[in-house]
């Protein structure tokens, strides 16, 4: 290059530099005035002008490059009074805030613009949903409590397979390839066995972002789906908190200062959570009718936090937790895990820069134990760190994200197969992954292109994933959004895919490639990971002011999947070297697609607000040998979900929900016969050895179960007892008309096992 043109090139930065640093910035967080919790976001704009802005899951809101001005600075959202406070941007320099905004005492007018509807033509906005507390108390609440469990249920994409040992699938992904985040650490079983709860405290969660598929390079290490899941740092005005009982357990949530926050100043806060199932003992007198045994679901959750916050928005936060499951099926001797876990995290406000930096750390440990009736027992324990460290800079409408992460965990497991073949495996790995991304606006284009790098230190694996989002603005009410990326993880599933009942949720590392066959479909076999590739393609329709359509089409190909070999036979030894890798490796690899497209309307105003989904989906796998769907290919799944509160002060709610869903795929029983075990070999005297009930099976889930509906609705009622204090009264029916939904089939005895029958439950809190 010559020395003319790199003249110029520098030229042209210094001038850019220059003509940057002739406009200013105004950043600063919006705060609750009653409790000193984020207000999310919320609208922050410069009144009379386009400049402007909406808040984050921390209240931070960053308006860049604003001309020199005096200007009135305008914070709205609904249901609270909108701040005017006259503001003069100086060339070059940063102007912070520090806003608190109050209820209102009247209903705001119609011209108020919600934040949800800002979002929805600044942000891209792909196959994601924003969850809150609010909306998750709208949906009928079984046991006496809203619970995350619950709303995820109800999600575009989201495949629930039951009431009992139900697992969650989204868009054709098996759990093992969902990420689930709790303030930054990876939570690896977030629902309990009885799928009516999660860990989670919902009245504690602040913000939860589902992304269903096609997610930025922000997030990496799943080829499915991520859940990102923020909860509160506590009150900072005053101490509070809530006690809660009803049929199914309790709860105790307290929250408060430890320095309160005042207008401007240093502010401390702590918050704590813990609630327990005793359904197995209040079954036996109030649910004898399901079984006069009891229902053995018991479950302990606890969580604590503190969070030490600077006059300028920089937080500090501490957080640990441990969660319990205890459960005995007919068919099983005891199942139960537990996981622990601490951490911390860290939102940095540098003076003088319009960056905003995030880091965190932790450590967190999950192991799981099942005991069938055969005495063989599977564990598997996963334990490690995980760090990261991003920076965010906003170049007006634009933002450029980057960051690093890393982690490290061993994984131990010990699985016998059903013909008590054993597989096991203890590894230490690691992982690092670097990404970029970045958000322009041209006009009403909004283009965000990625790029994450992930390298696998076990399997010695660079994986680059490019990731794309795109959004068109066609006009007011119309826009078109589309996401693509490429994916990659680590993890295996310590059970298969093929497996109808799914308990025994454990984790693997991907093995070395010894492990693994040598070819699939005459491809030689490289590396263990699991690969996908996603392409999404959407468009928003906001029908009215009150009512949105979105409607998006999803095609993932699972370009590579890593399963437990559920065929071998032999042992992986030198003697069975003629064996075919089929029969004798510990996993199996596999290819498939999911494919389908999901419509959701959505109606809220004033006192009713209605969710219906429908979505139809496709899954299949192929093994090398013969292609099949999993057992949670579910073709047709509908939501209908209606919130109504009435009464004179507005202190009555009644929720619904009904759900159907298509048959489930299942292998169908062809025949029986005497399995003799062989336990001395060829020296068995078959002649008098006392054989087993063998099941001769069809071919793999060619059968369909029949469809799967349940009705459930519930009614709150809420009594003032103080001026900070509330007493709720809740009762709830789980499967209203008493639908006889299929858990499984024992093959054995010949006995079907139903899920959850007609279920009333009540529940009764106290706020304060």
């Amino acid at each position: 290059m010559k020395s003319r043109e790199i003249f110029i090139i520098i030229l042209l930065l210094i001038v850019s530099t220059l003509s940057y640093s002739q406009n200013g910035s105004i950043r600063g967080f919006v705060y609750e005035k009653e409790n000193g919790e984020p207000m999310m976001f919320t609208n922050v704009f410069l009144k009379g002008t386009t400049i402007g802005s909406s808040t984050d899951v921390n209240g931070y809101f960053n308006i860049s490059k604003v001309p020199p001005g005096n200007y009135t600075l305008m914070v709205t959202t609904v249901g609270y009074d909108s701040i005017k406070i006259d503001v003069k941007v100086s060339p070059g320099t940063i102007l912070t805030q520090k806003l608190q905004m109050e209820k209102a005492s009247i209903a705001l007018k119609e011209f108020v613009v919600s934040a949800d509807r800002q979002d929805a033509v600044a942000e891209v906005r792909t196959s994601v949903v924003k969850v809150s507390p609010k909306q998750i108390k709208q949906v009928p609440t079984v046991g006496g409590e809203p619970d995350f469990a619950q709303y995820v249920q109800v999600l575009p994409g989201v495949i629930f397979t039951g009431d009992q040992g139900g697992q969650l699938y989204i868009r054709g992904g098996s759990p093992i390839q969902n990420k689930v985040l709790l303030d930054g650490m990876t939570v690896y079983n977030p629902f309990h066995s009885i799928g009516l709860f999660s860990v989670f405290d919902s009245d504690i969660i602040r913000n939860a972002d589902v992304f269903t598929g096609g997610f930025n390079a922000d997030y990496g290490g799943r080829v499915s789906s991520i859940m990102d899941i923020t909860m509160k740092d506590g009150n900072k005005k005053r101490f509070s908190g809530k006690l809660a009982s009803s049929t199914f357990g309790s709860k105790l949530l307290l929250e408060g200062p430890i320095v309160k926050q005042s207008e401007n100043g240093a502010s401390a806060s702590f918050i704590f959570s813990g609630k327990t199932s005793y359904l197995e003992q209040s079954s036996k007198y109030l649910y004898t009718y399901i079984d006069t045994a009891g229902l053995p679901f018991n479950f302990t959750d606890l969580y604590g936090k503190v969070s030490i916050n600077a006059d300028n928005g920089t937080k500090v936060s501490f957080f640990g937790f441990n969660f319990t499951d205890q459960v005995k099926y007919r068919a099983i001797s005891d199942l139960n895990w537990e996981s622990t876990g601490i951490g911390a995290n860290v939102i940095l406000v540098p003076a003088g820069s319009s960056v905003l930096v995030k880091s965190n750390f932790s450590y967190s440990q999950y192991g799981i134990t099942l005991v069938e009736k055969d005495g063989l027992p599977r564990n598997s324990t996963i334990g490690g760190f995980n760090f990261g460290l991003s920076f965010l800079y906003f170049l007006g409408k634009d933002e450029l994200y980057y960051g690093v992460e890393g982690l490290g965990f061993k994984t131990d497991f010990k699985y016998y197969n059903s013909i008590g073949r054993l597989l096991q495996q203890a590894q230490n790995t690691s992982e690092m992954a670097g990404f970029i991304k970045y958000k322009h606006n041209f006009g009403n284009l909004l283009f965000e292109p990625g790029l994450r790098i992930q390298y696998y230190a076990s399997l010695s694996k660079v994986s680059p994933e490019p990731r794309l989002g795109m959004k068109y603005i066609v006009s007011d009410k119309i826009r078109i959004k589309l996401a693509a990326g490429m994916y990659s993880q680590n993890f295996i599933s310590a059970n298969s895919d093929r497996d109808v009942v799914n308990l025994f949720s454990g984790f693997l590392s991907g093995p070395e490639t010894g492990a693994l066959p040598a070819q699939f479909d005459g491809n030689p076999v490289n590396h263990a990971l699991q690969t996908a590739a996603h392409f999404i393609l959407g468009t928003e329709y906001d029908l009215t002011k009150h009512i949105n359509v979105n409607v998006e089409g999803y095609y993932k190909i699972n370009t590579q999947i890593t399963n437990i070999n559920r065929n071998k036979l032999f042992d992986d030894t030198p003697e069975n070297a003629s064996k075919d890798d089929y029969l004798k490796k510990d996993f199996v690899i596999e290819t498939g697609n999911a494919y389908g497209v999901d419509f959701v309307v959505k109606y809220d105003y004033k006192r009713i607000y209605l969710w219906c989904v429908y979505s139809l989906g496709y899954v299949d796998r192929y093994d090398g040998m013969i292609t099949y769907n999993p057992h949670y290919d579910r073709r047709h799944n509908v939501n209908l979900v209606g919130n109504y509160t009435f009464g004179k002060s507005l202190n009555w709610e009644f929720n619904v929900r009904w759900n159907l869903g298509s048959g489930f795929p299942f292998t169908q029983t062809q025949g029986y016969y005497e399995l003799l075990p062989f336990n001395n070999g060829i020296n068995t005297n078959y002649t008098n050895a006392n054989g087993q009930v063998g099941v001769i099976y069809g071919d793999l889930d060619k059968g369909r179960l029949p469809y799967y509906h349940r009705l459930d609705v519930s009614v709150k009622h809420a009594f003032d007892v103080g001026k900070e204090a509330q007493l709720e009264a809740t009762i709830g029916i789980t499967n209203v008309y008493n639908r006889e939904n299929i858990f499984y089939f024992d093959r054995i005895i010949q006995e079907r096992v139903n899920q959850l029958p007609f279920m009333p439950s009540a529940g009764i809190n106290f706020t304060f």
